[in-house]
C-alpha cells in the first residue's frame, strides 16, 4: 500500500478529458520517469474526470486506469 508521501497529484489531458488525481510516484522520481516505466495503463486514484474544457464534470472515481496511448499532456498539479 502506498504512503501519502508517494502520492503525487497530477493533471492528465487527453483529446476528450481533463483528469485530476493521484499517481504513486517514488519520492524524488519525475512524472516523466513514471510514464516511461508504465505499461499500457497508468493507475489514477481519487480521480475527477472533466470534459477537456473543464466546464462539465463527467464523474469521480476512487480508481481509474488511463490508457497511455490517449494521454497528450501530464503534469504535476500545484
Amino acid at each position: 500500500m502506498a504512503t501519502d508521501d508517494s502520492k503525487t497529484r497530477v493533471i492528465i489531458l487527453t483529446e476528450t478529458y481533463r483528469i485530476t488525481g493521484q499517481i504513486d510516484l517514488i519520492p524524488g522520481a519525475r512524472v516523466t520517469d513514471y510514464l516511461h516505466e508504465a505499461r499500457d495503463f497508468i493507475a489514477v486514484t481519487e480521480a475527477e474526470v472533466w470534459d477537456v474544457a473543464g466546464a462539465r464534470k463527467v464523474f469521480n472515481s476512487p480508481f481509474i486506469n488511463v490508457s497511455r496511448a490517449h494521454i497528450q499532456v501530464v503534469t504535476p498539479e500545484h
